[in-house]
């Protein structure tokens, strides 16, 4: 069934489509009803237009932030400035301008916080390896499944995991990979591996998806290796 998948898909859109006829997902491969995709694109489209309205208050909040702000006050705009940028990535539609402008904000408060800090190494040092998890977690969010692994209501379902990576593309695989400690990739090897082997005893050839059991033995370590 050809079904009207939009081109730029919310996080619950794009999880249907990695499902809809997949026989990673199950056996016999599912459609998925246009009824659902109708309620996932409406639910997309709905979170989408909460965040433009939550953009628009974070926007007017940091504008009137007054240069006495405490720190916890500060603190809570950057969080929340921060959720909101990583919350876009599981929206539909291109959102690039709303996340710059919210990295900008980001930008200017941590110079405040850093010019606040003073001369302090201690307190430097931490700001420094804060921002440099940050430039990480910013730049696996550009990957479409680790939005959606990361989301606070991922669509993906833990028992989904295995079948996800394994229909994915590989470079999202390998940021997905990131997120993960090797005795979870160990357990995703062996997922994966019965898997594949369940869909070769049906006759289906899946080799392609092989590569990813692959990289997935390539992030572990020694003791990870050990514990496989």
């Amino acid at each position: 069934m050809d079904l009207p998948f939009t081109h730029k898909p919310g996080r619950r859109e794009r999880h249907l489509r990695r499902r809809h006829e997949n026989p990673l997902f199950a056996w016999p491969p599912q459609e998925v009803s246009p009824e659902d995709l109708l309620a996932a694109q409406q639910a997309d489209h709905e979170e989408m237009e909460a965040f433009r309205e939550r953009f628009r208050t974070l926007v007017q909040r940091a504008v009137e932030l007054p240069p006495d702000a405490g720190s916890e006050r500060i603190l809570e705009l950057k969080e929340s400035l921060e959720r909101q940028y990583e919350q876009s990535f599981g929206l539909p539609e291109d959102h690039a301008r709303e996340r710059d402008a919210l990295r900008k904000l980001i930008d200017l408060i941590m110079r405040a916080i850093r010019k606040s800090a003073g001369t302090d190494p201690l307190a430097r040092q931490e700001l420094a390896d804060e921002e440099a998890a940050r430039l990480i977690h910013f730049r696996l969010l550009e990957h479409p499944l680790v939005a959606d692994l990361l989301h606070p209501q991922s669509p993906i379902a833990p028992d989904e995991l295995a079948s996800t990576l394994l229909g994915a593309p590989l470079d999202e695989v390998a940021a997905a990979l990131e997120l993960f400690d090797p005795e979870q990739i160990a357990q995703l090897v062996d997922q994966s591996a019965r898997l594949l082997e369940e869909l070769a005893a049906r006759g289906l050839d899946v080799a392609p998806p092989g590569q990813r059991i692959g990289m997935f033995l390539a992030r572990l370590d020694p003791e990870g290796m050990r514990r496989h």
